[in-house]
């Protein structure tokens, strides 16, 4: 008798417990479910802006007060336009460090420590940098990044380029400062790929105020033309020509013609139409050994040249004849001359004409 009524005491107590610890549990819970309301509310009044799809992660929620975070938007991530300059960046950084065996497949994961910024660099510039090869270390790779950047930036501000990354951005695997960087690279070193053109995205830019996230959609244009870009290093006196008077176009059309034809006439050739005659490189070719009074080996380049690369490397090397005669590398690029960018294949025979105008 005694056991049972112990057995039932200790039944009450545990049920007693029990419903203790389960009102507890569900006062939690609505605490929990009253926060969260409270979080989701803060975060509606506090990101007005955001875009549908646009995921604010907790590490940018705790920042510092005044600072700020750019991200970007999902839907700029997958724009074609967008997916296609990543991919031709990544194809070149690979092309150029080939040598180094260093394979590029994601541009966030792969620069961000900045080892192959600056083996990059180191190609292009033919600079050694000063810095240790390899750092695990946070603090090892910011100091890497900061004089890889401070090398960039000094060869690239004099030329007009708005510096759009820091240590912190491309060090946080900013996508849009890492990209804005290598197309500020690729277009100073004339890199020998077509990037495309009119490239924007959107970024969500979060900022601390007050204790309180403001949040704004800025549109980033990543390129703008060809011709704009290259715009950005020293002009020559084809642009101001073609700025200030472009109704003359046409008589500079005509005077490089007139230029062209006293040299290829030797060789029974004839130019009437400047874009497109010269755009399979073949022309170019002859008219700089015809200048320079030499004869070109036909074995050094595609005399009726039928894909687009053979044409590309008959205006390339035509290039090189140019700069081995003591001109400077040409501006354009040879994939310009290709597509028949009229522009680019003036400036090219423009140069020749300037510096061969006096030749019989």
């Amino acid at each position: 008798m005694s056991g049972s009524t112990s057995a039932t005491a200790k039944m009450k107590k545990d049920e007693s417990f029990l419903g203790k610890l389960g009102g507890t549990l569900v006062r939690k819970k609505k605490a929990k479910e009253v926060s969260d309301l409270h979080e989701e509310g803060k975060n509606a009044i506090n990101a007005p802006m955001l875009p549908t799809g646009t995921d604010i992660h907790p590490e940018d929620t705790l920042l510092e007060e005044n600072a700020e975070r750019i991200m970007l938007d999902p839907t700029s991530r997958e724009n074609l336009k967008f997916k296609d300059l990543v991919k031709v960046l990544i194809d070149w950084i690979n092309s150029e460090l080939e040598e180094e065996r260093i394979i590029v497949k994601d541009l966030e994961e792969d620069c961000y420590d900045g080892q192959v910024l600056q083996k990059l660099f180191e190609k292009l510039s033919g600079r050694k940098l000063n810095v240790a090869e390899v750092t695990q270390s946070e603090i090892g790779q910011k100091q890497k990044l900061q004089t890889v950047l401070e090398a960039v930036n000094e060869l690239l501000r004099p030329h007009g380029w708005t510096i759009e990354w820091s240590v912190d951005s491309i060090h946080s695997k900013n996508l849009v400062a890492i990209v804005y960087l290598l197309v500020a690279l690729a277009m100073h070193f004339q890199a020998p790929i077509r990037l495309p053109e009119h490239v924007s995205v959107q970024v969500v830019v979060v900022k601390k105020r007050e204790g309180i996230l403001q949040t704004a959609v800025v549109t980033k244009e990543l390129t703008s033309t060809t011709e704009m870009m290259l715009g950005r290093f020293e002009r020559d006196a084809f642009d101001t020509l073609l700025d200030h008077a472009p109704d003359k176009l046409n008589v500079v059309k005509t005077s490089l013609i007139t230029f062209v034809n006293k040299h290829l006439n030797k060789l029974n050739l004839e130019v009437t139409e400047l874009e497109s005659q010269f755009s399979d490189g073949v022309y170019l070719v002859l008219l700089m050994g015809l200048l320079e009074d030499y004869f070109v080996p036909l074995y050094n380049f595609f005399l009726t040249p039928e894909s687009f690369e053979q044409k590309v490397h008959n205006v390339a090397f035509a290039f090189e004849l140019m700069q081995d005669g003591g001109l400077k590398k040409p501006k354009a690029r040879p994939e310009d001359v290709v597509n028949l960018n009229l522009k680019s294949t003036l400036r090219v025979l423009y140069n020749l004409f300037t510096n061969y105008k006096n030749s019989e």
